[in-house]
């Protein structure tokens, strides 16, 4: 796997996303993400990275490169969940397995409720 398609699968996982809803979100076709990640993993057209880089929050570069991590992100917003954060990185690999898919359902029915 391509370093581009390597970072670009992490930082879907890493939004919490589906293939189709990261698409949807990004603006572009799921056929064309999957050629992304898939195992041709062609390299988009500007329009489409600066899309993606966008639905993702990091710059295109880093999606290319490697470099610029995340420097817009304000993690101010983060603040609130930092004991919550520091108990889970205590916890084993299985447990947070589980802890994450039931935030994920309900932060997935907290989002249908709201379109």
């Amino acid at each position: 796997m391509s370093s581009f398609s390597k970072r670009l699968k992490s930082e879907i996982e890493y939004i919490c996303l589906n293939r189709k809803e990261f698409a949807a979100k990004a603006g572009i076709k799921l056929r064309a993400l999957d050629t992304y990640l898939g195992p041709q993993q062609s390299m988009p057209p500007a329009d489409a990275a600066v899309k993606i880089a966008s639905a993702l929050g990091v710059s295109v570069e880093y999606l290319i490169t490697g470099k610029e991590y995340r420097q817009s992100v304000d993690i101010s917003n983060y603040l609130q969940f930092k004991d919550i954060l520091d108990d889970l990185s205590v916890l084993p690999d299985e447990t947070l397995v589980t802890i994450k898919t039931v935030i994920k359902t309900f932060a997935d029915r907290e989002r249908r409720k709201k379109t």
